[in-house]
């Protein structure tokens, strides 16, 4: 038996009486209540200044169109933490694979909407994608995407959207591969990071968006992709895991006063800082998280809380391990990673 409430846990409990009522939809022999009684309540950051909350790799194997239970839970604490936005760097569905057809990726798609989407949504809370490799995978051969009816699939799904997200654009570029929002004094730009080469001429949009007003008059700057900088995570340190020219990369983000690149796909959870620039790498949400290079701590499913305050301002990071709904302890992560390039990355400072 769990130990007695105090009153803050049971304030906690209270307060995320919405998450529960998704939890319970969901797994109606074990409410989200029970689960966070087990656990001796959420620990949630204080509220201040802007908040979002960033998430990635919720989808499970090839073709899939329902989730585990790591992701329904994450999905019923959201509201309750009360973002800002809701930012996802990618892999909602579980595509690239051929020969799913038409009438699968259609499920997929909504499968996605039923489980995490709409109920989203419904509580009112605003959300940007990024396109990962299983959403619309941007490799080409011959000039032609390889998984053109995935890209084709993934564009009807959220341009028929696009309006009731609760973003506010500042370039819709070709929304929903690369764009641009302000969400109040948060500018954040997207980019089709689902390949190893985020393509050129996006690079030249990006150049622009960021050297525009918007951007240079909000109070951050961040920007989204799903595959990161660097690597962190076995069995994705190789080519083809991470971008391609990332110092060229890192520059580019640099020179226009970006303050931090999110990023999905390595499926670990490492907060790091490459030259001026914070590196949000998020652990999976969903199915195949991974273990940290040269670690051998188990693999967890995350979820981040990003708050923007501060005067100097700065970001703090609070990550939530979703089988225990513990916060995760920054300084028991490595104080940095070794790539198979003997290149070092620090984890962030103050995290």
């Amino acid at each position: 038996m769990p130990p007695p409430l105090g009153r803050r846990q049971l304030l906690t409990l209270s307060g995320l009486a919405l998450g529960a009522g998704l939890w319970q939809a969901v797994r109606p022999a074990r409410s989200l209540a029970d689960d966070l009684a087990a656990a001796g309540g959420l620990v949630a950051p204080p509220r201040g200044g802007t908040r979002l909350v960033l998430i990635s790799d919720l989808n499970a194997a090839y073709g899939s169109t329902t989730y585990i239970d790591e992701v329904h839970r994450g999905v019923a604490l959201i509201p309750s933490l009360r973002p800002d936005l809701v930012i996802c760097a990618g892999d909602m569905v579980a595509g690239q694979k051929a020969g799913l057809g038409q009438q699968r990726l259609v499920a997929m798609w909504a499968g996605f909407d039923r489980s995490v989407l709409s109920p989203l949504r419904r509580a009112g809370l605003a959300f940007a994608p990024a396109m990962g490799n299983h959403d619309a995978s941007g490799a080409r051969s011959g000039g032609r995407f390889l998984f053109d009816d995935e890209r084709r699939e993934a564009a009807r799904f959220w341009r028929g959207r696009r309006d009731s997200l609760g973003l506010t654009f500042v370039d819709s570029g070709d929304f929903p591969f690369h764009y641009a929002i302000r969400q109040k004094d948060v500018f954040v730009l997207v980019w089709d990071a689902s390949t190893a080469q985020v393509p050129a001429e996006q690079l030249r949009w990006a150049e622009r968006v960021l050297a525009g007003p918007d951007a240079r008059s909000a109070g951050r700057r961040l920007v989204v992709g799903h595959l990161p900088l660097r690597a962190v995570s076995q069995g994705r340190d190789r080519p083809g895991e991470v971008l391609a020219q990332p110092a060229a990369l890192q520059q580019l983000l640099e020179r226009h006063g970006v303050e931090a690149y999110v990023s999905g796909h390595q499926h670990a959870y490492f907060p790091a800082r490459l030259g001026q620039l914070d590196l949000f790498h998020l652990g999976a949400m969903g199915s195949g998280p991974r273990r940290l290079l040269g670690q051998t701590t188990p693999p967890f499913q995350t979820l981040t809380v990003l708050d923007l305050v501060g005067s100097p301002p700065r970001l703090v990071d609070t990550s939530f391990d979703l089988r225990t709904l513990r916060p995760i302890d920054p300084q028991r992560l490595p104080r940095s990673l070794s790539d198979a390039a003997g290149r070092q990355l620090p984890r962030r400072p103050g995290a």
